[in-house]
């Protein structure tokens, strides 16, 4: 079944349901980031594979609204289909809802399936349309009926998080998390966010590519802990552990009867960011306090032996990337390379190193004009064939029991131009000036995301995407709440940065169809002096490998750049150096950490 007919057996079942819209979204009921392929409804639909993107679907029209990083990919993957390609003018604006609201009638039906769209993305709509005299009808997941070949749930092997990795028991934070029921009057609070789960209970699976989450719900009273995920996913050494623990494990499906049941005179917190509408509708009548998940800030704030983990990963990692480019050197001098190839032998090379358990996120390797396109993803049919010459983008992370990694390095592979090498200084410059940064406690991402822009904005230059996001211990790699964005309205922009968050630093410039540049480095946020003017925070760069040398414009950097940068190559060197056993690599890694 191709795109067009798939579209036209949706407007098929919408006639059945009176609905003249129909919405559907990128998410999962637990509104994940990277979605198990049973609810990747969004891609079969359109045949769009970016990350982010939002289908609408009426009796005449088709769009998808995404934002400039998958401009280009949209471009190519809707062609032909019948959906265009609606370009956000705001990186996560809700565009598409204005769109509803300009073109649907009083009386008409706004469809979605209440499962996975949540609280907070519902109530937007009303508000919008509700004046509009446009209903919502949140009943039906309209491709139930014609998706036959429809992904099963998975059910991965669910197995305990060692305390010697989260440094935090799991009593613990069922304590912490009581406290916190304690301390804002409420008798229990559901967890639906999959990491905050599983930092919670300390386990880890394998449902979900790149993130080691299960697919699950967690309610915790004062009294008792409900598990929804399936008892026949716990081994009975783990079973053992939770029971001494106070936690009762019941099958997933058994969540929507005890919302059903829960208590009305109790109150039952839920954070209306992840708590899917369908659930809301089974919750009418019950006592609810909106307010957000306790687990968020606990999560980010990292404790010591996290931290600890997180420096010590960072070197083997770095091995891995040290060997790929050696081999990516030592091959393009006789043949040429793929960036299919690339990404497989990066996967070989990390899972040589100990503890590794896969990839964080698909690699972004984009050679020349593809390492434009923000968020590539290189496929065998067509990816580009690299030779000794031009740029090369290689985002990439890896997911460890002892951490979690996400580093992006931009190389030369030969005969770069002037203009190259300054835009790719420019890029440095701001990577630098944030890592540099000191900064008053209270201190927000949009206020911090300035200095990585500066030098670009200075020649009239951007980029379209955040300077940075969270990262997770061995969990999600796009962690909140913190980051670096230019708008405060994001999570990532108006939250204050502290002590034990592990942020990305990850400026860029991106010349369409010419390359795309990028570097990024993992910054932890210590403490850093305090003053009659308040307490100073910094950042300690925690990702250890060398930035390209042959792309810089020498007389672009200042003194103390140039010295952050030796002073950083030092760093490399001291981490790395002791891992390599044979004489070839530590020769390439100090020619690769001269001084400039």
């Amino acid at each position: 079944m191709n795109i067009p007919s798939r579209i036209e057996h949706l407007r098929a079942a919408m006639a059945q349901h009176n609905i003249t819209a129909y919405l559907v979204p990128s998410s999962d009921p637990h509104q994940s980031e990277y979605v198990a392929p049973r609810w990747q409804t969004r891609t079969w639909l359109s045949g769009f594979t970016g990350s982010a993107g939002t289908l609408i679907v009426t009796n005449e029209d088709a769009g998808l609204w995404t934002d400039s990083r998958y401009f280009l990919q949209g471009e190519e993957q809707l062609a032909g289909s019948g959906i265009s390609l609606e370009r956000q003018q705001v990186p996560h604006a809700p565009e598409h809802v204005s769109w509803l609201a300009d073109n649907l009638a009083a009386g008409q039906q706004l469809g979605f399936d209440g499962r996975v769209v949540s609280l907070s993305q519902a109530r937007l709509l009303e508000r919008k349309l509700s004046p509009k005299g446009v209903k919502l009808n949140a009943k039906y997941d309209l491709t139930t009926n014609f998706w036959e070949d429809r992904p099963a749930i998975p059910r991965s092997d669910v197995f305990a998080f060692d305390i010697a990795y989260a440094g935090q028991s799991r009593a613990d934070k069922l304590t912490n998390i009581r406290k916190w029921l304690k301390k804002t009057g409420v008798d229990a609070v559901l967890l639906v966010a999959l990491d905050e789960i599983a930092w919670t209970l300390n386990i880890r699976a394998a449902d979900v590519d790149f993130n080691p989450v299960c697919l699950s719900y967690l309610l915790v009273t004062k009294e008792q802990v409900n598990w929804f995920v399936g008892k026949d996913r716990i081994d009975p050494k783990l079973s053992a552990e939770l029971t001494q623990d106070g936690v009762k494990v019941e099958d997933y499906s058994q969540v929507e009867l005890a919302l059903q049941n829960f208590p009305a005179s109790q109150q039952l917190a839920v954070d209306p960011a992840t708590l899917s509408y369908r659930f809301y509708e089974l919750l009418a009548g019950k006592d609810l306090k909106e307010v957000g998940s306790p687990v968020v800030m606990m999560k980010t704030i990292k404790n010591e032996t996290e931290i600890k983990h997180f420096r010590n990963v960072m070197c083997k990692d770095g091995v891995a990337l040290l060997r790929l480019f050696r081999w990516l050197e030592d091959t393009l001098k006789t043949t040429t390379v793929t960036e299919v190839e690339i990404s497989e032998r990066l996967a070989a090379f990390r899972g040589q190193q100990n503890l590794y358990k896969g990839e964080s996120f698909p690699a972004i390797v984009g050679y020349n004009g593809n390492g434009a396109i923000i968020h590539y993803h290189a496929e065998p049919e067509n990816c580009a064939t690299l030779d000794a010459s031009g740029i090369l983008l290689l985002d990439s992370g890896g997911q460890y029991l002892d951490g979690t990694t996400d580093i992006t390095r931009t190389v030369s592979l030969g005969n770069t131009t002037m203009e190259q090498r300054q835009h790719f200084t420019l890029v440095l410059k701001g990577m630098i000036a944030l890592s540099k940064a000191r900064f008053p406690k209270g201190t927000g991402g949009a206020q911090l995301d300035t200095l990585a822009r500066q030098f670009l904005w200075q020649e009239g230059l951007n980029f379209g995407h955040g300077t940075g996001h969270g990262v997770g211990f061995f969990l999600n790699v796009h962690e909140g709440p913190q980051g670096f964005a230019t708008s405060a309205v994001t999570s990532r922009g108006r939250t204050a940065l502290q002590p034990g968050m592990v942020t990305s630093n990850e400026p860029g410039f991106y010349r369409t169809d010419h390359y795309g540049i990028r570097i990024e480095n993992l910054i932890l946020c210590v403490e850093d002096r305090s003053t009659d003017y308040g307490d100073f925070l910094r950042f300690e760069t925690l990702t250890l490998f060398p930035i390209d040398r042959r792309l810089l414009q020498l007389d672009m950097l200042s003194e103390e750049e140039r010295q952050w940068l030796n002073d950083y190559h030092q760093q490399v060197m001291a981490g790395i150096l002791p891992l390599l056993k044979e004489d070839e690599e530590r020769v390439w890694l100090r020619q690769h950490c001269q001084p400039v």
